[in-house]
């Protein structure tokens, strides 16, 4: 082994430590669907002197984790969505009784006071003045405090600030006008009390609770008070404490109103359901494509299985060290990623056996090198378009579709040190062995490989029939779209608004029997179906929680004991904002493909592949409008992968074109070399997608009702999408190229030899 191997064998190693370290001493954070716990959406509105923007918003964030907190619910998520958006989950909350408590406790509108003191208490039961209140003060005492003030609407503004003359932070307090003369005749009369005295304190109340009971100053004369419209709360915070209190006095001043928007309760047997399909789907799609790669690329191959195994480590680490949520078609995302991860390793096979093919004399080492270095344009290309389209996915998604942006982005950047980094020490050094040298057949690196030389022997004609290629396609495409016009999309409940209840009986009960008996109930147009982590899936309209009952009385009659495990409930405006996104999304992703592909290529490569890209969803759209399966969020994460899988493929065969059209002769046609890099791709297509294959299969069969869906759709989109590179963006390429010719890049002529045409490294 050389030093070089040897160093990069140690550097993997320490990596592979780190991140088994990392694993082993933290915990994920899980999402919702995974653990169960509700879930809520508030929409914040304001007012022109405080209006529901980024800023506000996050400071009654604040006040809603305190009330949260009071709800004693462990590792809870409050974020704000958007602007003027506030997303609240909260875990182990799974009836609906503690869920409707939570809902009217985090949603009602903040209310800030100051009081007077009045003195101490012996108990937070003692009996009060009338017009008093007996609380437990943020100093460990009990006061009783007189009647309000002022309000949260004299508060103009709290900063956390330090000043010259004092210790540590202080909280600074902006009144309005009358504001400011309220807190002067507040402070004033308590001025007149001796140091020490608990009258000499002034209560501000959030909620209910004191939160700051500060003792006014000894420079404050009786009578006088604070004035001038401002006042600093001094206390030896630190930062973060006084930024606390801050944000607490401030979001409580707001006068911001809270309106749930959507709400969605989720069983605890979900999580667990979910994550032991995916993962024995990642098991069993981890064998299969490792058997396969072995079968194909046998020593070589099970160097890149052995580093495929390490990809998973890779993985769960990074998603530890970011703090991402996982979530359940994050999952997904980790699974497929898996299937992507295979593919660089192909590329770099397919180039290390076209090199030993043409310099056998010069080692299976060197050809593995150069199969590195050459097939490094196009892994990158190919993984860069990925990542756009899960940049847009984090960007523009919400919710699980964030999720799995984020664990989609994880994953290929693992998949690709996995790939060009563990791979490659394991691959180099299996192959440097006296043994291996002696039986190159057994490296895997020996020969091009059946498939590549039967189309070599075969010599297709592929861009020959471009026309009826395109015929094809475009006869696909109104197929798909007349379905999407007859048939209509089955729109989840995401993008209607309404409530979906997922239920089980305890008896067996037929679908066709529950859809009878809900529409006797009343409810003629509710969408029954079957369920895979319950027995029946309900989608109705917006319904009450009495409206509710009915239905679950309904299915009583017939089925026995009823188990509600999954209820969502979703408003009309957050279901016509993800029509909107999708629709963004779909359409910046189309954008920045073109923009990137342009950029790298020309601009006609770039338009050949969003012309691709756009008939690859459009007919998976399609189809699933025929077989009647649910447009829902999971769904557009599937289509916006199906993107990124479609431009992947058109990017490797369009590199392949590029190199072969920049080191062709003058009087060659770009047809011909467009056919010749289309074969010559082929085996790595053909690989790349039965690998994957295993893994989206796994996933239909075992990963649950909606990662099935999830599978199938991306099952469709990887068969489209292997298609459309070849038969559909390159015979679309060679008419662009007729009227806007991409011209060659002159450049000597050099005879190459083993020594000058790759590096080993």
């Amino acid at each position: 082994m050389s030093r070089g191997a040897l160093v990069r064998f140690l550097l993997v190693l320490g990596l592979l430590g780190g991140c088994l370290a990392l694993s082993l001493n933290q915990k994920p954070n899980l999402g919702l669907d995974l653990r169960g716990g509700a879930q809520f959406v508030f929409q914040a509105t304001g007012t022109e002197e405080a209006p529901a923007n980024a800023e506000n918003v996050d400071k009654t964030v604040e006040v809603l984790r305190g009330r949260v907190d009071s709800l004693g619910v462990a590792e809870s998520t409050l974020v704000r969505q958007g602007d003027d958006r506030i997303l609240v989950e909260l875990p182990g909350v799974t009836n609906d009784e503690e869920a409707q408590e939570a809902e009217e406790q985090i949603g009602k509108t903040a209310k800030l006071t100051a009081h007077p003191v009045i003195g101490t208490a012996t108990s937070a039961e003692q009996k009060p003045k009338k017009g008093n209140q007996v609380l437990p003060s943020d100093q460990g005492d009990i006061l009783e405090i007189g009647p309000t003030a002022l309000s949260g609407d004299d508060v103009t503004g709290a900063d956390a600030l330090t000043r010259d003359d004092t210790v540590g932070y202080v909280v600074a307090l902006e009144f309005s006008g009358k504001g400011g003369d309220k807190w002067a005749d507040v402070t004033g009369k308590a001025a007149c009390s001796p140091l020490g005295d608990p009258k000499r304190r002034v209560a501000i109340v959030l909620d209910g609770k004191i939160i700051t009971s500060p003792e006014v100053n000894q420079g404050v004369a009786c009578k006088v008070g604070i004035a001038g419209g401002s006042t600093d709360i001094t206390g030896n915070f630190s930062q973060a404490e006084a930024k606390q209190l801050a944000a607490l006095i401030e979001g409580g001043s707001l006068p911001l109103e809270l309106e749930l928007i959507s709400d969605r309760l989720v069983g605890p047997t979900l999580g667990a359901e979910a994550i032991d399909a995916s993962i024995e789907a990642g098991i069993i799609g981890l064998l299969l494509t490792g058997v396969f790669i072995i079968f194909i690329y046998r020593l070589v191959g099970a160097m890149a299985t052995i580093a495929l195994t390490s990809y998973a480590l890779l993985a769960y680490a990074m998603l530890l060290a970011l703090g991402s949520t996982l979530t359940l078609p994050g999952l997904a995302g980790f699974v497929l990623a898996i299937g992507m991860a295979i593919d660089a390793n192909v590329l770099v096979f397919e180039r290390a056996r076209e090199e030993y093919a043409a310099y056998p004399s010069a080692g299976l080492r060197r050809a593995l090198a150069v199969g590195f270095n050459k097939a490094w344009s196009a892994i990158i290309d190919s993984n860069v378009t990925t990542l756009l389209a899960a940049a847009l996915l984090f960007i523009l998604g919400s919710g699980p579709i964030k999720g799995f942006g984020v664990t989609l982005s994880i994953g290929v950047i693992a998949s690709m040190i996995s790939a060009l980094i563990i791979a490659r020490v394991l691959s180099e050094m299996s192959v440097s062995t006296k043994a291996v040298e002696s039986r190159p057949a057994v490296s895997g690196l020996g020969n091009v490989g059946r498939v590549r030389a039967w189309l070599d022997r075969s010599d297709f004609d592929i861009m020959g029939k471009r026309r009826m290629w395109l015929g094809i396609s475009g006869a696909a495409l109104v197929l798909a779209v007349t379905g999407i016009v007859t048939q209509g999309l089955n729109l989840g409940v995401e993008f209607t608004g309404g409530r979906q209840l997922d239920y089980s009986v305890s008896k067996e009960v037929s679908v066709d029997d529950a859809r009878e008996a809900i529409s006797d109930a009343g409810f003629p147009q509710a969408v029954v179906q079957d369920a895979d982590t319950a027995d029946f899936t309900v989608r109705t309209g917006e319904i009450s929680n009495d409206e509710e009952q009915q239905i679950e009385d309904a299915l009583a009659t017939i089925g026995g004991e009823v188990d509600k495990i999954d209820d969502q409930t979703i408003g009309a405006s957050l279901g016509q904002e993800l029509r909107d996104k999708a629709l963004i999304a779909f359409g910046i992703a189309l954008l920045a493909q073109l923009l990137y592909l342009a950029f790298r290529f020309k601009w006609t490569f770039g338009v050949s592949a969003v012309v691709a890209m756009a008939h690859d969803v459009v007919l998976v759209v399609g189809i699933f409008a025929w077989l009647g399966k649910p447009i829902d969020g999971i769904f557009l994460a599937a289509a916006m992968t199906i993107i990124g899988l479609s431009v992947n493929d058109t990017v490797v065969v369009f590199d392949r074109i590029r190199e072969r059209w920049f080191g062709s002769r003058p009087d060659d046609s770009f047809s011909e070399m467009a056919n010749k890099a289309a074969i010559e791709t082929m085996p790595r297509t053909i690989n790349t997608g039965l690998g994957t294959m295993f893994i989206l299969a796994a996933l239909a069969v075992l990963g649950g009702d909606s990662l099935r869906d999830f599978a199938i759709a991306l099952l469709i989109g990887l068969i489209v999408g292997t298609y459309s590179s070849v038969f559909t963006a390159t015979p679309l390429l060679t008419y662009f190229q007729e009227k806007w010719p991409m011209s060659r890049v002159k450049r000597e002529k050099v005879e190459r030899t083993p020594e000058d045409s790759g590096a080993v490294i």
